[in-house]
């Protein structure tokens, strides 16, 4: 079974997992002739490709990266929906390329395409996370893969780095010479480890009887490269582009080192359980298990985690618009607003009936503000993660009416202010974790929120957060990177970043931006950002450099975060993709500390 399927896979001129030499010796092969082409695997960008192409003697690659809104695109060249598509495209258009594409160099008879190495692991490392992460076996098991696949795929290939027997994990600069010291030492003899610098790692390698250091550093991106070098989706490409070239290390990489704690002695492997609401860690130890339990309900425990459609029967007849008698309504107002109120429901499903939040359009709003409410549907029954608030439908009765899932707890900041004694610093980390996920979820969608902000993350329980209130929010058209404003209207101006108030240009980058002052609402426990400041003078405020103190419990690390996602430059800030990165390397650092001490 082919978790996510190749899109280019099919393609007779598709040789999968080669080198660029050997997509050079296949295009002789076919005879140099001008236009030739064939399509390879990159081996640096996620679901990326390379297309070699033959002019006037020579050889030409072009590196084709996956875009975050699934799209595929050569640099500084047009978006296309496959490498079909893209191949077709400049077969009638060189469009920047040496030429034209004229002629396939197609696969010989029997010879298939090559898989990567990640290709060789990546079914068994999604099949084995989704069966025991959400415990699941049989047909759920194969539902769930399929529904997870695309979003776990992406972890796991991020993190298939710490399987590998070449990663060492955190050992010292000298724990690493004494391993490549030991036994024979030949030329590009390597291994990997990871540095105390969040973030950052090296590769010693051996050259000559002597070990060179290269640091290598994850950049605003969230790619991975050498000094400044090539960059890399993630750490397991690197050292494969390493093996095949130097590419500014003193020699490629040859032979790894093995780590001996994944060959004998200590920790193999360890898989998480969930079990009825309590979490069970399984470690694995050569010749015996061990379960250490954690009683903290993890999101993935409760019923929001999961889709309300996640039975595929309620799937089937899934529709924006719902019934009026599927819908129970209760008096108690959960808020109020310009548009009007929300008020606890409940709506009735085919097997089951879920709680929901109910808002609703008040008496007197007119076309306009209806327009906006189904602007805002639209957009929300699109969107489908545990960590965004998923709308239900819509229902036009007595009043416009958005049926939402409910999440409880309300919104983050007036929880944090009223509960600050109770929340740990290391609670709220974990909650703005789960709205980096969802802002990421949203950028690789092409969607642009607007009006991310601590009140508009609500609580499912004090672990539990999704984003909401999507009024604002844009869908990008697959070529765009930002969203024109024609209007200003009521904006929230301490939540903006520049390009948006000066030049009105919205994008996830000012998302980013947008993030940040969540993050310092949340780690300041609920307090308003910019104190008593209009909104000029937070603007003028930024211009001078000047940027918001770190909150007195805000961990160093969280604020360095946060002055990031405040790079006055768009195109200078990270995106979400980076963002998430960062901040789940931190949490997991200060979640293993603590198990450590357990």
């Amino acid at each position: 079974m082919i978790l996510m399927p190749n899109p280019a896979a099919h393609l007779p001129f598709y040789f999968g997992s080669i080198s660029r030499s050997d997509a050079e010796d296949h295009l002789k092969l076919a005879g140099m002739s001008d236009g030739l082409f064939l399509l390879r695997q990159c081996l640096r960008n996620l679901g990326g490709y390379v297309l070699s192409v033959v002019h006037n003697l020579q050889f030409y690659h072009y590196p084709i990266e996956r875009q975050m809104n699934g799209t595929f695109a050569i640099s500084g060249g047009k978006a296309h929906c496959g490498p079909e598509e893209l191949c077709e495209f400049y077969s009638k258009d060189a469009d920047g390329l040496c030429c034209p594409l004229k002629k396939p160099c197609n696969r010989p008879n029997g010879l298939e395409p090559q898989l990567g190495i990640f290709d060789n692991i990546r079914e068994n490392m999604v099949r084995e996370y989704v069966r025991q992460t959400w415990n699941l076996e049989g047909e759920n098991l194969e539902v769930a893969i399929i529904s997870q696949a695309p979003q776990v795929e992406k972890l796991l290939a991020t993190t298939a780095h710490e399987k590998m027997p070449w990663y060492h994990g955190p050992i010292s600069r000298e724990q690493a010479e004494m391993r490549l010291y030991s036994g024979a030492q030949p030329d590009g003899k390597f291994l990997l480890r990871q540095k105390k610098e969040q973030g950052s790692y090296a590769l010693s390698l051996v050259y000559g009887k002597t070990i060179y250091h290269y640091r290598i550093v994850q950049g605003k991106s969230g790619k991975y490269s050498i000094e400044n070098g090539t960059q890399f989706d993630t750490l397991w490409q690197m050292v494969e582009y390493f093996k095949l070239k130097p590419d500014g290390l003193i020699y490629y990489l040859k032979e790894s080192t093995p780590n001996p704690e994944m060959q004998s002695g200590k920790v193999l492997t360890s898989l998480l359980y969930l079990r009825k609401g309590l979490a069970i860690l399984v470690i694995f130890f050569p010749g015996y298990i061990c379960f250490r339990k954690k009683t903290r309900i993890l999101p993935m425990d409760t019923s929001c985690y999961e889709s309300p459609y996640s039975d595929p029967e309620e799937l089937k007849d899934r529709k924006l618009f719902l019934k009026r008698s599927s819908l129970m309504i209760d008096e108690v107002d959960l808020g109020e607003g310009n548009f009007g109120c929300v008020r606890k429901g409940v709506y009735k499903m085919k097997k089951k009936q879920i709680d929901v939040a109910i808002k609703m359009l008040k008496d007197g709003n007119g076309v306009v503000q209806q327009d906006e409410m189904m602007k805002e549907a639209q957009i929300m029954h699109q969107l489908d993660n545990p960590y965004i608030v998923r709308l239900i439908g819509v229902c036009h009765a007595e009043a416009l009416m958005l049926v939402m899932e409910m999440a409880s707890g309300g919104p983050l900041h007036k929880f944090l202010s009223s509960k600050k004694d109770e929340v740990p610093v290391n609670n709220v980390v974990e909650l703005m974790h789960q709205v980096s996920i969802g802002m990421k979820y949203l950028e690789e969608k092409n969607f642009v929120h607007r009006d991310l902000a601590a009140r508009n993350v609500l609580l499912v329980n004090q672990h539990y957060a999704k984003i909401s209130d999507f009024g604002l929010s844009k869908a990008l058209a697959a070529d765009d990177s930002y969203y024109m404003a024609k209007t200003t209207g009521k904006w929230p101006l301490k939540w903006y970043a520049p390009e948006c108030i000066l030049f009105r240009k919205f994008s996830s980058k000012s998302d980013v931006w947008s993030y940040g002052v969540t993050m310092w609402e949340a780690f300041s426990y609920g307090q308003k950002p910019y104190k008593r400041m209009k909104g000029p003078e937070v603007m003028a405020f930024i211009q001078e450099g000047k940027r918001m103190e770190c909150p007195s419990s805000c961990p160093e690390e969280m604020y360095k975060l946060m002055n990031l996602c405040w790079t006055y430059k768009w195109e200078d800030r990270p995106n979400f993709a980076a963002v998430e990165t960062l901040i789940r390397t931190y949490y997991y650092s200060i979640v293993d500390r603590k198990e450590e001490k357990l």
